[in-house]
């Protein structure tokens, strides 16, 4: 019998800076999903720390959620899987948010010193259409907030693809 791969997904970002919270959304309504025991989904927020050490349990696949500017449509969302070994080469076109350093390259790099042996990272990232301004907001903007069902559905997909065939899924 061959053992399903076991896959985190991390919903991260600051709720306190507007569409930062997107991948804090959908990691919580993803929560209220019926996964097998191999799928774990957690909201680690802006946890930079948590997620890196979570990063070490050996799963066969994380996929990240956050916030992901890259110059589309506000609510675009779009699935990246970077490089590892050079993930400020891969995902260098994206300006991320830097609450308390808390981005998708920041965690790899991190996780990677501790010495972590990454297999596969997915990024599913929307494109925000604001952070709240100078003052910070809560409450994702009207289309980032309608990305939020299309996100759960992708990464539901995702985690059926993995689970079905683990190299099919990119």
């Amino acid at each position: 019998m061959v053992q399903k791969p076991s896959i985190l997904i991390a919903g991260i970002g600051n709720i306190f800076l507007g569409d930062d919270g997107f991948g804090v959304e959908v990691a919580q309504q993803l929560a209220q999903g019926n996964f097998p025991s191999s799928v774990r989904v957690a909201d680690f927020g802006i946890r930079g720390f948590d997620l890196a050490y979570a990063l070490q349990d050996g799963y066969e696949t994380t996929i990240l959620i956050d916030a992901f500017p890259h110059g589309q449509s506000s609510g675009t969302v779009d699935v990246v899987e970077p490089d590892l070994n050079a993930p400020d080469a891969s995902l260098a076109q994206v300006n991320f948010v830097e609450p308390h350093a808390m981005n998708p390259v920041n965690v790899i790099r991190m996780a990677t010193a501790m010495h972590g042996s990454l297999k596969r990272v997915l990024l599913v990232g929307c494109e925000p259409a604001t952070f709240g301004g100078d003052d910070g907001k809560m409450g994702l903007s009207d289309a980032v907030q309608a990305a939020v069902p299309e996100a759960v559905k992708i990464v539901e997909k995702l985690v059926q693809t993995i689970l079905d065939d683990p190299k099919a899924a990119s």
